[in-house]
C-alpha cells in the first residue's frame, strides 16, 4: 500500500438512504479505500447534500474518523453535474442533484479553490453510495 504522504488529500461524498447505519457506511468506505489502495488517514472530509446534515449514521461516521462533515445545497452539488461519471433520475426526483456521492465529494475537494477530479467513482453497497475526489 502506498504511503498516506504520498497519496492525495481526499475527500468522501456519500448518498444514503434514512437510517443508513454507521457499519454500512464504515465498511463500505473501509472496502472501497482498502480496494483502491488509499489510506483512511488521507481522508479530509465526508460529504453529502445538506439534506443529510444531521443524518446519524454520517454524523457518527465523521466523528469516529475526527473528520468533519461538509454539506451542501442541491443547487451547489449540481454545479458540478458535467463531471459525473453517471446522472442518476432517481437521486434528482428524490434530492433535486443529479448523483449525491460524486458531487458531494467532487464540490468538497474544490470549495470554491482548483479543480477536483473523482480518484473513486461511485460505488454501492445496500442503501449507501460513496465516491472519493481530490484536487487535480
Amino acid at each position: 500500500m502506498p504511503e498516506a504522504s504520498l497519496q492525495p488529500a481526499l475527500y468522501a461524498g456519500f448518498g444514503c438512504q434514512r437510517g443508513c447505519s454507521l457499519q454500512a457506511l464504515s465498511t463500505l468506505l473501509q472496502h472501497t479505500l482498502a480496494q483502491h489502495g488509499l489510506a483512511a488517514s488521507s481522508l479530509q472530509a465526508i460529504a453529502s447534500i445538506d439534506l443529510k446534515a444531521d443524518e446519524p449514521g454520517l454524523v457518527a461516521l465523521a466523528a469516529q474518523l475526527g473528520i468533519p462533515l461538509l454539506t451542501f445545497d442541491a443547487a451547489t452539488l449540481n454545479g458540478v453535474v458535467a463531471q459525473l461519471s453517471q446522472r442518476s433520475a432517481t437521486a434528482f426526483a428524490h434530492s433535486g442533484c443529479w448523483g449525491v456521492a460524486e458531487s458531494a465529494a467532487l464540490v468538497a475537494a474544490t470549495r470554491g479553490e482548483g479543480s477536483a477530479r473523482l480518484w473513486v467513482e461511485r460505488q454501492v453497497a445496500g442503501n449507501a453510495t460513496l465516491a472519493l475526489a481530490g484536487r487535480g
